[in-house]
């Protein structure tokens, strides 16, 4: 019996799934990331530890030499994230670098802050403390509060 020659088609790429980054991976960018934005912000190690969740001192001193290797809690990366999106929009609302990197330090009378600075409240240590800086200038850019 014969059989009908079937038309060959080129085969189709194999598309792999786009992976989700490793714990080590966002670990790792979010630490450096973090860093960099501790320097435009002139803090020092023990305002630094305190941002991050106040991790012993020998383990801030591993992540700052080596965020590589960190794999970080799930409270930790949400503090990073926090902090990311409080630089973010501070990039956002005053374009002019240096004016961003010193908002937080600057005393603010708006209703979160009672004069006081925003790192000072950012400093207080709970998260929440800094979900009510970002909702701020969330809200400062128009964005949702």
């Amino acid at each position: 019996m014969a059989h009908a020659a079937r038309a060959t088609q080129p085969e189709a790429p194999i598309r792999r799934p786009v992976s989700e980054p490793t714990l080590t991976e966002m670990s790792a960018a979010g630490l450096r990331a973090f860093f960099k934005i501790a320097h435009d912000w002139d803090l020092n190690a023990e305002e630094q530890i305190v941002l991050l969740g106040s991790p012993g001192r020998s383990t801030y001193f591993k992540w700052k030499s080596a965020p590589e290797t960190a794999r970080l809690g799930r409270d930790t990366l949400e503090r990073l994230s926090l902090l990311l999106g409080i630089y973010k929009a501070l990039q956002i609302l005053l374009p002019q670098a240096s004016a961003a990197d010193t908002w937080i330090k600057r005393p603010n009378s708006a209703p979160p802050f009672g004069g006081r600075r925003a790192l000072d409240r950012m400093l207080a240590g709970n998260i929440s403390d800094l979900v009510a800086v970002r909702q701020y200038l969330d809200a400062m850019r128009g964005g949702w509060a």
